[in-house]
């Protein structure tokens, strides 16, 4: 567990998914939970199991609130974040904390990283959480999961 405070002063932990069911059995009880486990373990299968650079699930006052992580371990000093918050949760300063933890986790294990973020390509939540954790819209790129993206990167 590894806690954060975000820029709006909430305050969350950060929970490791673990690789296998077995690790995970904290939350395999909660309904939204069910989906981000199965994509998550899924993904490690293509990317590896390389702690810090893995998923976590977000706790608010003992509540799951959402989840991140990074897009596999760093590739030429580069790494990649994703993160989402429960729609309960939304507009509440979480997202905004869970990103700021991943920048701050990314940061801890490696202070010369390179840390991006991509969004659709067009003004949202999304890209005002990043806009309030310090990252510049570098322009727009492609990626082959979501074609046509805007690329952001952490400025420190």
């Amino acid at each position: 567990m590894i806690k954060f405070e975000s820029p709006d002063l909430v305050m969350i932990t950060l929970h490791p998914i673990g690789k296998s069911t077995e690790d995970n059995l904290a939350f395999l009880n909660h309904p939204e939970c069910r989906m981000v486990l199965t994509a998550t373990m899924e993904y490690y299968t293509i990317i590896g199991f390389n702690p810090p650079w893995i998923g976590y699930f977000a706790k608010y006052n003992d509540e799951i609130v959402g989840s991140g992580g990074y897009k596999g371990k760093p590739v030429d000093n580069k790494i990649e974040i994703a993160y989402g918050t429960f729609p309960a949760y939304q507009r509440k300063g979480i997202g905004t904390a869970i990103c700021k933890a991943l920048v701050e986790l990314a940061i801890e294990a490696d202070p010369g990283l390179i840390i991006t973020a991509r969004t659709l390509p067009e003004n949202n939540y999304s890209t005002k959480i990043l806009q309030k954790n310090n990252f510049l819209l570098l322009g727009m790129i492609w990626d082959e999961d979501d074609g046509d993206v805007w690329e952001w990167q952490y400025q420190k």
